[in-house]
């Protein structure tokens, strides 16, 4: 952790997979999810949290320390009292002609008080469990948007540039034939201004995605010093008709992180609620005392036994209270599952909308043919066989498609990872 970026090289060869360019390292989707699982920094701040409850546990199994306690301690002695010592006392020299004494005590507690209070520290600690799961599925969430946005980003830039070195092959062309004044000069300008147009939307894209790879570098927790590329495929899709929403509620019960949670703030209130029953019965302290001068008894030794009686104080308030609060666990763990369902079912809509139109997108004949039709409309304007007017349609045209049919592939990956954290699991073709 102290040298992360060795870690990542470490990684790397072990996957086969380290390529270096410019300081650029090529991750794939599931290199990163690696090392992200390794390295991010508020997952082992929140992994931490599962120790602390460990360390609660321990702490609930010890007793209670025992109370020594001295007193009645009595430095001046007179003459008489010395003389009239006719024995010598129970600690020999120690404190020899002065009055003092000594009381051990220990309180030991009934109803198994100390047994509950380990069985609430427990369900604590699998509390601590499951808000680590709460944030490890929502840092993966937004990992794997992020390796969503970062791919879509740099297929995006690959249309921009190839279509920015059309025109500008076509610019430098016809800044030839101006100049042999076969071109007029309008007809340059409106080539140059749709390069500018491409060359604008390239450098805002650029823009996009260095925030988005500084917030994967910051989820990985690397050096910032180090770009990233994303190469391959993300994680393989589950077709929806795979899919049965029937079977997705009832696993978002079983694997929702916050679900799971509810239910164990319920299981909790339980444990809280039989501890704070317990606290009716009274605790039993024993002592043995040692009493020196103190009475008729040059050395006395006693034992005694104490008791609170319950007569006023039964822990009614305690117990109405934990009554209560386990009645609201009651109530908030039912709308937890309920508002999980509901997100289950609406992640799948959505996952169908985009999936569907992902399919449809992709159905056309022409979104194959796209890259040739644009080396031939350049080619056609060159060979004054379209208009400018006709030529720069279609680049529009060509850009915007390009663009829709990346935005439905990564519409359809993003809400495919939704519907994946609404239940809590990732899914597979088992289901």
């Amino acid at each position: 952790m102290k040298k992360p970026i060795f870690f990542l090289i470490s990684i790397f060869m072990c996957f086969g997979a380290f390529a270096q360019d410019e300081n650029t390292y090529r991750f794939t989707s599931a290199e990163i999810e690696a090392i992200f699982l390794q390295q991010n920094l508020q997952l082992i701040a929140e992994r931490m949290n599962i120790s602390l409850a460990d360390a609660e546990i321990v702490q609930a199994k010890l007793w209670k320390n025992p109370t020594l306690e001295i007193s009645d301690v009595n430095l001046w002695s007179t003459k008489s009292q010395r003389d009239g010592e006719s024995f010598p006392p129970l600690f020999g020299s120690f404190g020899r002609n002065t009055q003092f004494s000594v009381e051990l005590s220990q309180l030991i507690q009934t109803a198994n008080k100390r047994g509950k209070l380990v069985a609430r520290e427990r369900v604590s600690k699998e509390i601590a469990i499951q808000e680590f799961e709460v944030v490890l599925q929502g840092l993966k969430l937004e990992l794997r948007k992020s390796i969503s946005e970062i791919s879509y980003l740099q297929n995006y830039l690959v249309v921009l540039d190839k279509q920015e070195e059309a025109i500008n092959k076509l610019v430098e062309s016809y800044k030839r034939q101006v100049q042999k004044g076969n071109i007029a000069k309008a007809e340059l300008f409106r080539l140059q201004s749709s390069l500018l147009e491409v060359e604008n939307e390239s450098n805002e894209t650029k823009v996009d995605l260095n925030e988005q790879i500084k917030t994967l570098k910051a989820l990985l927790s690397i050096d910032p010093l180090v770009n990233i590329k994303i190469v391959g495929k993300q994680s393989r899709l589950v077709e929806p008709d795979a899919l049965s929403l029937p079977v997705l509620l009832l696993q978002t019960i079983d694997h929702k992180a916050d679900v799971k949670l509810s239910r164990l703030q319920t299981k909790l209130a339980d444990k809280s609620l039989a501890y704070e029953k317990s606290q009716r019965a009274p605790d039993v302290t024993v002592s043995a005392n040692y009493d020196r001068f103190g009475g008729i008894w040059k050395d006395f030794i006693g034992f005694g036994v104490s008791i609170d009686l319950p007569v006023f104080n039964r822990n009614q308030g305690g117990i109405k209270a934990a009554r209560i609060t386990q009645t609201q666990s009651q109530y908030l763990e039912r709308q937890q599952i309920n508002e999980a369902q509901h997100e289950v079912v609406e992640a799948y809509n959505n996952y169908l909308q985009a999936y569907n139109f992902h399919d449809k997108v992709c159905a056309n004949d022409f979104i194959t043919e796209l890259d040739d039709m644009l080396e031939a409309y350049s080619k056609n304007l060159l060979n004054r066989n379209i208009s400018m007017l006709e030529y720069i349609d279609f680049v529009e045209s060509y850009q915007s498609t390009k663009q829709t049919v990346l935005e439905a592939q990564k519409n359809m990956q993003i809400q495919f990872e939704e519907l994946q954290y609404r239940i809590g699991k990732d899914l597979n073709l088992a289901l």
